[in-house]
């Protein structure tokens, strides 16, 4: 951690304990108009507390960027001769990541035999309603995105959303996108027996375990098309890299997120809130209390809730709401997390996701979430996959560039993942 990093993390400790101490100045005697006033001031030290937050997470972006950049290929193209070899020509084999930013910005055309050669290991068919929607006519599609473009566009993808990130829900990574049957099953009413000497074991049919199943499939997202100058394809300092982590990550980062969280399973994936069961009913269309939260908690199995991946979800609307609630003791629900160590900002002793894909607080919404995220899977078929267009934009002087991703969710078992409804 750098000492800006750890500044910014004991300024932002150091708001929190200020917001607190400001709240607890609300009692039971206190008049409704200085209680309102507080409140106010409370919301503004909080969102203060957020801006910081903010802060640390594009520090700490810059920081991976540029630890990335220190472990740069130092043969990347320059763009500044006709082969466009790396600065280090020699007699070194060609990367893929070279050849495919030299065919995107100069097309096929430019490659040498041996370049193409190179390029045609990432050669990614494209399904037959993608080329028909996009008007695309050869039949063997776009080029797979090398690993160093495509882990840039994942860390985008997360940063708009926890549903993508592995470290909250359970990824699947497959090199086809054939549908994917997985088993499942429900054991938990069961258990064993006592057995008396010389007795046989229960054998009635009351043991047998049940089986079901969960069919995971590969729906096709799409970044939409992209439009990009040539020019800026020909500039030598132009970062095709950063291009694809902000465009693609950023378009395909809220699309997943969105479906994954609230998707209908009919034609697309079934989305963690959609497919969760119920925990808990809230007496008010307008408002949370602390019992709720405490009775939603305890709706999930101890088992589950024991998961390293057992969490909240829910907006920053709602944890606006949340970081104002007691408990019977007068305590917050509310904690923030150990700035020396890293500890997460917990609720309820288990650490959360901001997810602005939830609804917000209203009549019949699920705008909370609580459980194992290890039982939601999340299938990821090979890496992303890009299209170039290059004469349908030829007479504006642009080349047309669509980024493909092919993906699925499912929560295994409903009773790992919990929601709260409003009334």
């Amino acid at each position: 951690m750098t000492v800006q990093l750890k500044e910014l993390r004991e300024q932002q400790a150091r708001i929190a304990t200020n917001a607190r101490a400001k709240f607890d100045e609300i009692t039971a005697d206190t008049p409704a108009e200085r209680a309102a006033e507080i409140e106010r001031e409370f919301d503004a030290m909080m969102a203060d507390y957020d801006k910081l937050g903010e802060r640390i997470e594009r520090l700490k972006k810059l920081e991976d960027a540029e630890e990335r950049a220190n472990a740069a290929d130092p043969r990347r193209p320059r763009g500044d001769d006709g082969e466009q070899r790396g600065q280090d020509d020699g007699d070194k084999p060609l990367e893929y990541k070279e050849v495919f930013g030299k065919a995107i910005r100069f097309g096929a055309a430019s490659l040498t035999a041996e370049e193409r050669s190179v390029l045609m290991q990432g050669r990614a068919d494209v399904p037959a309603e993608v080329r028909a929607q996009s008007s695309v006519t050869d039949a063997a599609g776009g080029y797979t995105v090398p690993e160093g473009f495509s882990g840039g566009i994942d860390k985008a993808m997360k940063a708009w959303g926890p549903m993508w990130d592995a470290n909250i829900v359970r990824e699947l990574p497959t090199s086809t996108g054939n549908d994917l049957p997985w088993p499942t099953v429900d054991d938990t009413a069961q258990t064993g027996e006592l057995k008396a000497e010389n007795a046989p074991v229960t054998d009635d049919g009351s043991g047998d375990v049940v089986f079901g199943q969960k069919m995971l499939n590969a729906y096709v997202y799409s970044t939409k098309m992209v439009r990009i100058p040539m020019e800026l394809l020909q500039d030598s300092a132009f970062d095709m890299e950063a291009l694809l982590n902000d465009l693609f990550g950023e378009r395909l980062g809220r699309l997943s997120n969105s479906v994954l969280t609230t998707g209908t399973g009919v034609s697309q994936p079934h989305g963690v809130v959609t497919a969760s069961s119920l925990g808990k009913t809230a007496v008010s269309a307008t408002a949370l209390a602390s019992d709720e939260l405490i009775d939603l908690l305890h709706s999930v199995d101890p088992a589950y809730r024991a998961s390293p991946k057992c969490r909240w979800q829910f907006n920053d609307t709602t944890l606006a709401s949340i970081r104002k609630l007691k408990d019977g003791q007068g305590n917050y629900l509310w904690q923030m997390g150990d700035v020396r160590t890293g500890e997460p900002d917990r609720l309820l002793a288990h650490p959360y996701s901001v997810n602005q894909a939830m609804a917000n607080i209203a009549t019949g919404t699920k705008p909370i979430i609580f459980g194992d995220h290890s039982r939601y899977v999340v299938r990821k078929v090979r890496g992303f996959t890009v299209l170039t267009l290059r004469e349908r934009y030829a007479e504006n002087f642009q080349i047309g560039m669509v980024g493909f991703k092919r993906f699925d969710g499912e929560l295994l078992n409903t009773a790992a993942v919990k929601h709260l409804i409003m009334a």
